[in-house]
């Protein structure tokens, strides 16, 4: 996959978290951003998947307690890897 550089301004504690677990890993600073972003990424995903199951359960005429009960279990489903 073809990369791309870009500068990026970061709060220096975070930096220093960043740097120690890419020497706890034996991977570089860039590695571990990428890794991070990607994670992100995928949370956006999956939560932007579950918005669109609550609205579409949300539009149905299932009972109060019934469908918070199902928006919990997707939510957990969605969430769990976090």
């Amino acid at each position: 996959m073809p990369t791309a550089k870009t500068a990026i301004s970061l709060d220096r504690k975070l930096l220093e978290e960043i740097d120690a677990i890419a020497s706890e890993t034996g991977q570089s600073r860039s590695r571990v951003l990428a890794e991070a972003a990607r994670e992100y990424l995928r949370h956006r995903e999956s939560r932007r998947l579950l918005d669109e199951l609550n609205r579409a359960y949300s539009e149905d005429e299932e009972s109060g307690p019934e469908r918070e009960l199902r928006r919990r279990k997707h939510r957990e489903l969605v969430e769990g890897e976090w």
